[in-house]
């Protein structure tokens, strides 16, 4: 929702600003109780249990992040057709990964745990126990912690699911941070474990193996696993039908979960050529999964577009908001070409693209019966809005932008201006001699002769 007034106000008074703030403590709490299970040596009933180590985390955080970086650029790319502002944006981005990141593998850490001795047959040193938690346990539990946090934006913000894309990335953002601190888990063992066997082998070729079978090959797992719960949750969000609404979340948690378990039970029961054969169906599945996000961006706009010409055909808004606001390149040049007009008409463009395209996506709730009689009367705001910030935007850009030039120096006067005619003839550009003026005559008058000797003749034959 956009709201006018002042920028300082209206953030402070900003819901997602206060949501972000309570789950950045949440989740720093959940990283400080995980830091101290997993990372020092614990002393337990029959031993010592090796953690990790401190002087492992900041290598192999470096090597997590090479994986989470490209995929988060990715979603944040995506994520363009949300109506809020900037900071509101980057607030939700920060909340889906922080609780992917902190919250859910704390959770899941211990419900996994829990099960895997509960799953156990020969007692707590049974080795298959692991398995059986990893196949039939782990997909149920992490996607449900991993989901949690969608549920909570859905509830608390509802009007942050605009379209299917709004989950998709909230969705993928929290599988990305999950990804990084499970990551992180399985490079410290790997390289604490190679660090602890003497002679055995390098830990940093241990730690690069590891990373080239998780961080470069299988990077996509958990983003895309939890992108069909944030769709099954975008769509219901959007539906008319009550038992769609409870329908389309419960499927889309269950394929995540049931392709959570097919990559689960593929790493552990296959391997050699089956496993490779296994890894390019997954590719598939994410080249899909890329498609139906470009697919996604395209529809958008020409949603956007469809709707905001209904206000066109009634005389509410110009033709030029419809094609402003619908295509992502011109936004982005509008907002460019802003940028060098100074912070009014910058301030006026972002309002004036957020207003349009709140506006688009209230006309299509509207549409679908999903909003009631309040929804007119911010529809109403929302056109004023716009037609008093479209004059101090910039809606169409043409050409370059407005980038500021640099003054050029003087040229420092060494001679005195030219007289005419000059020395190279009637408008020359040489300089004018010493003592020269420019009252010279011109024309006929200013040709002289040299005088003529009387007793000159021809030569007498």
């Amino acid at each position: 929702m956009v709201r006018t007034g002042d920028p300082a106000r209206r953030l402070l008074t900003d819901p997602v600003l206060w949501l972000t703030v309570a789950l950045l403590v949440v989740c720093a709490l959940c990283a400080v109780a995980l830091w101290f299970q997993v990372v020092p040596d614990r002393e337990v009933p029959g031993g010592t249990l090796i953690g990790l180590g401190t002087d492992a985390i900041p290598k192999v955080s470096l090597f997590a992040a090479y994986s989470l970086v490209p995929i988060s650029l990715l979603y944040f790319w995506a994520d363009r057709w949300r109506p809020v502002f900037v900071w509101t944006r980057i607030g939700l981005w920060v909340a889906a990964l922080a609780w992917g990141a902190f919250v859910s593998t704390f959770l899941s850490a211990q419900l996994n745990t829990w099960a895997a001795s509960r799953l156990a047959i020969e007692g707590d040193g049974d080795p298959a126990s692991g398995a059986r938690a990893a196949v039939f346990v782990a997909p149920f539990v992490e996607e449900s912690t991993k989901a949690t946090i969608l549920f909570f934006i859905a509830i608390l913000l509802r009007y942050r699911f605009v379209n299917r894309l709004s989950g998709i990335v909230l969705a993928g953002l929290a599988g990305a941070g999950f990804a990084f601190t499970e990551n992180i888990l399985y490079y410290g063992r790997a390289y604490r474990y190679a660090a602890q066997t003497f002679g055995q082998q390098d830990p940093d070729e241990v730690l690069r193996q590891i990373f080239f079978l998780r961080g470069v090959m299988t990077p996509f797992a958990h983003p895309l696993f939890t992108m069909c719960t944030g769709i099954g949750l975008a769509v219901a969000l959007r539906a008319k039908s009550k038992l769609f609404r409870v329908l389309a979340p419960l499927i889309g948690f269950l394929a995540a979960a049931l392709l959570h378990m097919a990559f689960n039970a593929s790493s552990t029961l296959f391997q050699g050529t089956t496993l490779l054969l296994l890894w390019g169906v997954a590719l598939m599945l994410v080249g899909t999964a890329i498609g139906f996000i470009i697919r996604q961006l395209l529809h958008e706009g020409r949603s956007v577009r469809a709707r905001l010409e209904d206000y066109v055909r009634s005389g509410w808004l110009e033709t030029s908001d419809a094609e402003a606001a619908s295509r992502l390149r011109t936004r982005m040049r509008a907002l460019w070409h802003a940028l060098w007009r100074g912070p009014s008409t910058f301030w006026s463009t972002i309002v004036y693209q957020v207003s349009l395209t709140e506006l688009a996506y209230l006309r299509d709730s509207q549409t679908r019966g999903l909003v009631d009689r309040s929804g007119t009367g911010r529809e109403h705001e929302l056109l004023a809005t716009v037609t008093a910030r479209r004059p101090h935007a910039v809606v169409l850009p043409d050409g370059r932008a407005p980038y500021p030039r640099l003054r050029r120096r003087k040229a420092v006067q060494q001679w005195a201006p030219p007289a005419y005619p000059g020395p190279s003839g009637l408008g020359g550009s040489w300089p004018a001699p010493p003592g020269a003026t420019a009252s010279q005559p011109l024309g006929q008058t200013a040709t002289q002769y040299s005088e003529v000797d009387p007793s000159w003749a021809p030569p007498k034959s």
